[in-house]
């Protein structure tokens, strides 16, 4: 029996460091990597605790050896795009200027009821107020109401002009969001523009949003990216 408590704690300890050392992500917000690394974390550890005869060390190794491996995993994908739209896919655009993309739905294998179950859980029950919605990489849909349906702010009653869609992300780590900026109604003229005005180069922005009314915004890279 003390031997099973003993390896209970020394697990539980280990485990406790390996998740804090994989990330901060909320169970809700995994990612497909993250959840696997997670359920194969949850059943090494089991198998040392029921079976004493297996030692600790044979536990140890190959939780550690995954944690290493997810972490390695994680830096790669901040370095490349590329990678990481492999590892954890990429967002899906459901419903833009109010218009639903079935193409997209079929693609996701999203059924009506998916779809309008996330809507509710947003307190939102008639899909013609939604203006943007987007599938998020971990599978939870992001809503965007239209103006007119949205709860008033100060800025509202300030702000009388028709709402479009919100900005959208235009340049991701020094690339050009594919589709984008047809999205916003723009061109690569008018990012050429941006760029001169900004006195840099599409590879010296980090982040740059725009919408469709052409307001943007840029951060520059830091120089340790």
């Amino acid at each position: 029996m003390f031997i099973v408590f003993f390896r209970a704690v020394i697990l539980c300890i280990i485990m406790i460091f390996c998740v804090r050392l994989t990330g901060k992500r909320q169970l809700g917000e995994f990612q497909p990597v993250d959840l696997v690394v997670t359920i194969m974390l949850s059943n090494l550890a089991t198998l040392p605790i029921e079976d004493i005869s297996i030692p600790v060390a044979m536990g140890l190794v190959p939780i550690l050896t995954i944690v290493c491996l997810d972490v390695f995993m994680s830096y790669i994908s901040m370095s490349s795009k590329t990678i990481r739209r492999l590892i954890s896919g990429s967002p899906k655009i459901l419903i833009s200027g109010g218009k639903l993309d079935q193409s997209v739905m079929r693609k996701l294998r999203l059924t009506v009821d998916d779809l309008f179950e996330a809507l509710r859980s947003r307190q939102i029950f008639d899909i013609s107020d939604v203006q943007l919605a987007i599938v998020e990489t971990t599978g939870q849909i992001s809503v965007y109401v239209k103006k007119d349906k949205a709860p008033l702010t100060l800025g509202d009653v300030k702000d009388t002009a028709a709402g479009g869609d919100p900005p959208l992300l235009v340049i991701d780590s020094g690339s050009v969001v594919k589709g984008s900026l047809e999205l916003i109604g723009c061109d690569k003229k008018w990012l050429d523009s941006i760029m001169k005005k900004e006195n840099c180069r599409i590879d010296d922005i980090y982040i740059m949003t725009a919408d469709s009314e052409k307001n943007y915004t840029v951060i520059k890279k830091d120089g340790h990216i």
